[in-house]
């Protein structure tokens, strides 16, 4: 996997560890190999988890709102990122 596959607001589900299955957003593209996720409920915006990109699949849904936020550095909280992902369709317990 590039790095390019993985965006800020990149809807992913991870595929390996304890949190295997559950919904995530990307909160920041650490490099080529690691991202930093968080889903507002087990993994807070404070304390995002680090995961590497090969232990993720890559879902074809961008979070538009929480990618801006991030990119012009507003604040954003857990609620906000769970309002998202269930805006979105997805429960991050899938």
């Amino acid at each position: 996997m590039e790095i390019s596959d993985f965006n800020i607001g990149q809807l992913v589900r991870s595929t390996k560890g304890r949190d295997k299955g559950r919904i995530f957003v990307i909160v920041r593209v650490l490099d080529d190999e690691y991202v930093l996720i968080a889903d507002g409920d087990l993994r807070k915006i404070d304390k995002p988890k680090k995961k590497k990109i090969k232990h993720l699949a890559k879902i074809n849904v961008i979070s538009e709102e929480i990618k801006e936020a991030l990119y012009n550095d507003k604040k954003i909280n857990n609620a906000f990122i769970r309002k998202e992902l269930e805006r979105l369709g997805v429960n991050s317990r899938d």
